[in-house]
């Protein structure tokens, strides 16, 4: 009798102590939403502090550029050319623009067909790099961030946070490091050279631009007055 009860407690005590872990892991995931949901709340209005790759670029480089500029310190048309040259139809999507991701899967794009309100999550929320894990939490958190986010909020942080050289981040840093001018007086060709080189900061200049950067500047400039016109800014600007 006594070595059946010795058997019954040795088997009951994996069945205990997978219960207390299945509980833990449980309490854990909760807490981590948790946290998360108050982390993508408060970053809905208060200015990003940093972000994790922003941390392992000043690691990396010793040294980093950044000073937040709220959205009304930000010219006008440095908002247009961003929205042009990085995603047209950012006030027309709930955060993911089908028609963008086929034509990039078709045509090979540089930028893989991720809207700004992608860009912004994994630049906020997430780390560099391709890989499955980190493009299903993107995923999963653009709409979040697009449902309690506004969408004037959503552009203001992606240009906050925006890589535009080594060490440089956002609008209001890259506009000092390329020009000696604040955001606010940034010129609808410097605007247009800043958004031109958003895809590959490291290895193209706003301040001394080739060829292809003017030519992609000149074309994102007239796309910044077509949306404009059209109405595809009207989401983060006042008509």
């Amino acid at each position: 009798m006594a070595r059946q009860k010795t058997q019954k407690s040795m088997k009951a005590a994996p069945v205990a102590v997978r219960r207390k872990l299945t509980l833990w892991l449980r309490r854990a995931l909760f807490a981590a939403l948790g946290l998360l949901a108050l982390w993508i709340g408060a970053m809905s209005f208060l200015p990003v502090p940093t972000t994790p790759y922003m941390l392992a670029e000043r690691a990396r480089h010793n040294t980093l550029s950044y000073d937040w500029a709220a959205m009304d310190s930000i010219a006008p048309i440095m908002q247009r050319t961003a929205v042009a040259a990085e995603d047209a139809n950012f006030c027309e999507h709930w955060g993911f623009d089908i028609t963008a991701l086929r034509s990039a899967i078709a045509g090979g794009a540089e930028r893989g067909g991720s809207t700004i309100s992608q860009q912004t999550v994994k630049n906020v929320f997430l780390w560099q790099g391709r890989s499955w894990p980190r493009k299903a939490l993107e995923g999963l958190l653009t709409p979040v961030v697009e449902l309690v986010w506004t969408k004037r909020r959503i552009l203001e942080v992606y240009l906050n946070v925006a890589e535009f050289d080594t060490g440089v981040f956002g609008v209001s840093a890259a506009a000092q490091h390329y020009f000696g001018v604040s955001a606010a007086d940034l010129s609808g060709v410097q605007a247009a050279r800043l958004a031109a080189i958003l895809p590959s900061p490291k290895k193209r200049s706003a301040s001394k631009p080739g060829e292809f950067t003017r030519r992609r500047a000149a074309s994102i400039l007239d796309g910044a007055q077509t949306i404009r016109r059209d109405g595809r800014a009207s989401c983060f600007q006042p008509k």
